[in-house]
């Protein structure tokens, strides 16, 4: 019989500067775009019952620097909610907002709500060591306290710099599912790429948070052995309470581990949607109580690290970036959520940078002011 001929997977072979194709400038919107069907494998989730959104006319909170945003060649979509209203929302010509977009480090939230929950049944210590929860961590993170993952405040050997092609965050994309490893070489699970990382004292002393997605994913681990269900229905759960329209899409390991770390997908409605949870103090869509809501609270309030200048202005607290008032996070490739905890605000904005590093400070600063702008000027009506 005549050998059939094949080929790697082109979305998810590594090419130039160790970016798989989807990732490389050329591509990536096109990826940023699709990447909920260009995953190795993935899970979907949609809510048993949706939230209603119904467009109002704009009343002037739109703002030159937001136009500006909007204006720009990386814009892909952008939504402003409140309760049962959106107040403003665009896309770019080549996009919708309806449509699944990679939303990345934004993903990181779920952490925050998940470990809230397990926090209330009592089956999580923050102030443990991860080696309680998971004998067999490498000393990357064995002696590291829970509270100080959920802060990024953990010093280790894992590399995240955007603009260095062989940082260790792009290894870890190899166990999240969004490349494939060298030829020949075995797809690596994300229980063995956490499980490697090595470290001394772990102290962070940059006086800083240290932020490092690998956090994520040893907190994704901890969260698997303690929780009384999968994971999978903790996000369940989460797209049931925050009344999703259309479809969660989420990477997976080859361990079947969800990658929190950066592997949602989501539309623009849907994430403000997820934004609208946050709040409404935790509350589902129901009104029922749903996340922790003494957990949220003090994660604004307390002490914890500063984000690096010209950010320094937000702490990074239990898996969230929050001044006191407002909350959200960021994601790799110009994406953010932000929350108005006063005037129950939630703004998603969507972008692709096409840059070499997917990346750039100056960028992701000029979206968190304008997305403040904004819910400031909701607050004022």
């Amino acid at each position: 019989m005549n050998r059939l001929r094949t080929h790697p997977n082109p979305d998810l072979s590594v090419g130039a500067d160790n970016k798989q194709r989807w990732n490389q400038p050329a591509h990536r919107r096109h990826g940023f775009h699709n990447a909920h069907s260009l995953f190795r494998r993935a899970l979907m989730v949609r809510a048993r019952n949706v939230l209603a959104l119904d467009p109002v006319p704009p009343r002037g909170i739109s703002t030159p620097a937001l136009d500006k945003l909007m204006d720009h060649v990386a814009f892909s979509a952008f939504v402003c909610a409140r309760d049962n209203k959106i107040l403003l929302d665009h896309s770019a010509p080549d996009f919708d907002t309806r449509h699944p977009h990679s939303i990345q480090s934004v993903t990181k939230m779920h952490i925050h709500l998940i470990v809230g929950r397990l926090l209330e049944k009592g089956l999580l210590d923050l102030y443990k060591p991860v080696r309680h929860y998971l004998p067999d961590i490498g000393s990357g993170y064995a002696m590291a306290r829970v509270q100080d993952l959920l802060d990024m405040n953990v010093a280790n050997d894992f590399s995240e710099d955007y603009d260095d092609p062989q940082s260790d965050c792009y290894a870890e994309e190899a166990a999240l599912g969004w490349r494939l490893p060298e030829s020949g070489t075995p797809e690596i699970t994300l229980r063995d790429f956490t499980h490697a990382i090595t470290g001394s004292d772990l102290k962070n002393r940059t006086g800083h948070a240290d932020y490092k997605s690998a956090n994520t994913d040893v907190l994704t681990l901890i969260c698997a052995a303690v929780s009384p269900v999968p994971l999978a229905a903790q996000i369940e759960a989460i797209a049931d309470a925050a009344g999703y329209e259309d479809t969660f899409h989420i990477s997976l390991s080859r361990d079947g581990f969800p990658a929190f770390s950066g592997g949602g997908c989501v539309s623009a409605r849907d994430l403000a949607r997820f934004g609208l949870l946050f709040a409404r103090g935790g509350r589902d869509i129901r009104g029922r109580t749903f996340a922790n809501d003494a957990f949220l609270r003090t994660s604004l309030q307390r002490a914890a690290p500063a984000l690096n200048p010209p950010r320094d202005w937000l702490r990074y607290s239990n898996h969230l970036m929050t001044d006191g008032r407002f909350l959200g996070h960021a994601g790799y490739g110009g994406q953010f959520l932000m929350v108005d905890t006063v005037s129950r605000t939630a703004c998603a904005y969507l972008s692709v940078l096409e840059n070499d590093a997917g990346y750039d400070e100056d960028y992701m600063l000029s979206v968190i002011l304008a997305l403040r702008e904004v819910c400031e000027a909701v607050g004022q009506q």
